[in-house]
């Protein structure tokens, strides 16, 4: 399992989440910094990514194009403390990896993980 993370995010949440044993990039160290969300969702698919964010645009471009990966992970919290949210996802990426590894979008927010399966429409 691989990890692109968005430029909305850490990059040293890319960095705790390698020290866990997820492989995992910043998208700042892969693209540009300006790039659209559909460059970021070729990439991640091309190169077998998951792509983390905390932005609904990508959901939003996978609903209209009934895409199945690639998979997304969005965090729906606000004022984190990037070591916590490392540790949280580390759990859940590995709870949920499964779904994950064959497309799905991973919601995560302060009281729960939902996992939707890709094409949208249908749940786990």
């Amino acid at each position: 399992m691989k990890i692109l993370v968005d430029m909305n995010l850490s990059p040293k949440i890319a960095e705790l989440l390698t020290a866990d044993g997820i492989t995992a990039k910043h998208w700042q160290f892969v693209g540009a910094p300006n790039a659209k969300d559909s460059e970021i969702v070729a990439y991640a698919k091309q190169h077998d990514y998951i792509i983390l964010t905390c932005d609904l645009d990508f959901t939003a471009l996978l609903s209209a194009s009934q895409a199945n990966k690639p998979s997304v992970i969005q965090v729906r919290v606000h004022g984190f403390q990037v070591n916590a949210m490392a540790k949280t996802l580390a759990l859940v990426v590995t709870q949920h990896a499964d779904a994950l590894e064959n497309g799905a979008i991973l919601t995560i927010d302060t009281k729960r993980a939902r996992i939707r399966i890709l094409p949208l429409g249908r749940e786990l």
